[in-house]
């Protein structure tokens, strides 16, 4: 059964760290949440183990860099995971078979500034690329270009790398599509995708590693992301209430609510749940 806490700190003494997640959790994609950096900061004092586990398809110190800039400083955090993070280290280490790659991005520069030093990774055009790197996508945009894309890929029987298995992310108070929303449509059309990060085990895997147990805390707003794959791991999960769902905990019991969502997307229930980070 779960547990409805009000403050992080009833709780972050029974783990050796806390797994945040980024958007939903910390910020809006815009400005943290009102408490989530008073919150830290608290945590961080008591000297609680922090690490971020985030589904975005840049590389891990750009992502520290951005959570910086909204007021969480880098050295609050042990480890900063991302799914960009992970594919990339695939990629260097010769894991993934697919070497030149088409990518879509949120933004002119992304997949450079991801691949970095994998040199000629990365293919100028659809025709000569082996697969494609879905990492982004731009906000406000109808994703035409993008669709059309991946309508190209398909007729080629191309694999999808998804870096970031979101279906829509909060931003400034409103939602935009994530990339996750199309590598799913591409794999119901009979697409093969390989997706990167949350909920999927090797990227918990991976930070578990890092911080050398297994006794953690995953805090996530998707129950679908964060709470399964915690699950899956073998982690304990708080799961938040004002990220993505925040519109169907606006009124009524809120276990009530939970246990409808969580058969809805047929996801495990979480080990505690709060309202927002404090």
């Amino acid at each position: 059964m779960t547990r409805f806490i009000e403050n992080l700190v009833e709780i972050a003494g029974d783990y050796d760290a806390i797994v945040l997640d980024q958007w939903g959790v910390l910020h809006d994609g815009k400005t943290p949440y009102p408490g989530a950096v008073e919150c830290l900061t608290d945590l961080h004092r008591r000297g609680t183990r922090l690490a971020v586990l985030s589904n975005s398809g840049k590389r891990a110190d750009l992502n520290a860099a951005r959570i910086a800039s909204k007021g969480f400083p880098e050295a609050w955090f042990e480890v900063v995971m991302t799914s960009g993070e992970a594919l990339h280290r695939d990629i260097a280490a010769g894991i993934i078979p697919e070497r030149r790659f088409y990518p879509i991005e949120g933004a002119p520069g992304d997949a450079a500034d991801w691949a970095g030093d994998l040199q000629g990774v990365l293919a100028c055009s659809l025709e000569i690329a082996d697969a494609v790197l879905l990492m982004g996508l731009p906000d406000g945009d109808t994703h035409s270009v993008a669709q059309s894309c991946l309508d190209a890929a398909r007729a080629r029987d191309l694999p999808v790398y998804c870096s970031n298995p979101d279906r829509k992310s909060p931003r400034g108070g409103g939602y935009v599509t994530s990339p996750g929303a199309l590598a799913h449509t591409y794999a119901e059309a009979g697409g093969t995708v390989r997706f990167y990060g949350k909920p999927h085990l090797p990227v918990y895997q991976a930070l578990s590693t890092a911080l050398g147990t297994t006794n953690l805390l995953m805090v996530g707003d998707s129950l679908e992301h964060d709470i399964s794959g915690a699950d899956a791991a073998g982690w304990d999960s708080l799961f938040v209430r004002g990220g993505i769902h925040a519109p169907d905990f606006a009124q009524g019991d809120l276990a009530e609510t939970l246990t409808r969502l969580v058969g809805a997307e047929n996801a495990p229930a979480p080990t505690h749940s709060i309202k927002v980070l404090q």
